[in-house]
């Protein structure tokens, strides 16, 4: 049989009789043969003049976040002031053809076991691991990142051509002179993490340590989690010139992590807005609710390209439907 898409919609009915009458087909025969009624070929949608603004601002924000999903820019649009439920986000996010592409799955062990030392309050657990990457002139990158694991704040990322055991033990130093110390430390068997001088000083301070089993990775998820967000949404992005323009951008990204980019596991809160939810004794947050939190403006990353590269903006108008 005929396999050919049928014209079921009215729009898609409209297009064929303006299609046919540029043709050389009479409007009145066109509507007769297409079934449209000859008044309802001015017809404007109403519909789409009112989705015009949104769908502009929504074009906007994914060119400023291409690796964002129609809720994380729900959220956005929402803070703009503009009414959007998830459902209304991804109608406008399919009619403007934004769709990202799927990625593929990949084998994912039971979930029902129980990750040790879980956290249940903040600045209980921390993670760190290393991220590695290039610069343009050939500089090599290691990242040593460190993150809360109740809050899914990025506390640091330290960016370097080598990271040793003292700079590791420099920067969590630092990090418990500002924040307190944690109960737990937890990473990966790696030597930098093992090492004498680090073990010692984490004895010192009263940490324990939560290395994970050799092979187990998703014993550190959050990390892992981590640092797949930092790697597709600015590692993938941008382009280093050198390792100190490396530096600025990174600390842009982890800064934007913590205070604009809303987090689904948290209610699509920030790490920083949850934080304060819990400081200010409000009512408790549940981490694992899908309710949408609306709160502050959408502020955009400061730096969102390396210094030199143009910036291109997309500017889409809502046309009626003929």
């Amino acid at each position: 049989g005929d396999r050919r898409k049928k014209m079921v919609s009215v729009q898609a009915r409209r297009a064929a009789v303006a299609f046919a009458t540029t043709r050389g087909v009479s409007q009145r025969r066109a509507c007769t043969l297409m079934d449209v009624a000859r008044s309802a070929l001015g017809y404007c949608s109403r519909l789409a003049v009112k989705d015009a603004p949104a769908r502009l601002r929504m074009a906007e924000l994914s060119l400023q976040y291409p690796r964002y999903g129609y809720r994380r820019i729900a959220i956005f649009l929402r803070r703009d002031g503009h009414e959007m439920s998830f459902g209304r986000a991804h109608r406008l996010w399919q009619a403007s053809r934004l769709q990202l592409p799927r990625k593929r799955g990949r084998k994912r062990i039971a979930g029902g076991r129980p990750r040790p030392n879980a956290p249940s309050g903040p600045n209980q657990v921390w993670s760190y691991d290393f991220v590695f990457d290039w610069c343009a002139n050939g500089q090599k990158l290691k990242c040593l990142t460190v993150s809360d694991e109740w809050t899914k704040e990025g506390l640091a990322i330290e960016v370097d051509g080598r990271i040793r055991s003292p700079r590791v033990i420099e920067v969590l130093a630092r990090l418990v002179s500002q924040r307190g110390a944690p109960r737990y430390l937890r990473s990966d068997n790696g030597p930098e993490f093992v090492s004498r001088a680090l073990l010692k000083w984490i004895v010192d301070q009263g940490i324990e340590t939560a290395l994970i089993d050799p092979g187990k990775p998703w014993q550190n998820g959050t990390t892992e989690s981590f640092n797949g967000k930092f790697r597709d949404e600015c590692l993938s992005l941008e382009w280093f010139r050198s390792r100190p323009e490396a530096t600025v951008l990174i600390e842009s990204w982890r800064r934007h992590f913590n205070e604009v980019r809303p987090h689904s596991s948290l209610g699509y809160m920030t790490p920083n807005e949850f934080v304060a939810s819990i400081t200010s004794n409000a009512a408790p947050v549940n981490a694992t609710e899908r309710t949408a939190a609306v709160r502050g403006a959408s502020a955009l990353r400061s730096v969102a390209q390396p210094l030199g590269h143009g910036q291109t903006q997309k500017a889409e108008q809502a046309a009626c439907s003929n």
